[in-house]
């Protein structure tokens, strides 16, 4: 699993076409995938899949991939945010969370790029 914990459980995500993981700590629940070996559309795909999750809640979503989504950070809207970490392998992990006093709301069905 590498990025994820070890401790994390795998769950179902619907429309997800990579496994996803998530880790309750403290209330608050972070979800975790990899795509770090995928080519488009699919961690656009696994993204919008793991968001659905996390809107308007205050739970995160981790993203391991092999470059910045460029392509997906241009379809949030202010509702999602994100912080990126370069780690080893020259892979990036993306943190995602739900912004609840956000003005506009992002497509998340939007999986084209």
């Amino acid at each position: 699993m590498g990025y994820i914990p070890q401790e994390a459980t795998k769950i179902d995500v619907a429309g997800a076409t990579v496994d996803f993981y998530k880790l309750q700590k403290n209330g608050e629940s972070t979800y975790y995938f990899d795509t770090s070996k995928c080519g488009p559309p699919e961690p656009m795909v696994n993204a919008m899949a793991g968001l659905r999750l996390i809107k308007g809640t205050s739970d995160k979503l981790v993203m391991i991939n092999h470059k910045t989504p460029g392509g997906l950070f241009a379809k949030l809207q202010d509702d999602i945010v994100h912080e990126m970490e370069n780690i080893d392998g020259g892979l990036v992990k993306v943190t995602f969370s739900s912004n609840n006093s956000a003005s506009s709301s992002s497509n998340l069905n939007d999986v084209s790029h």
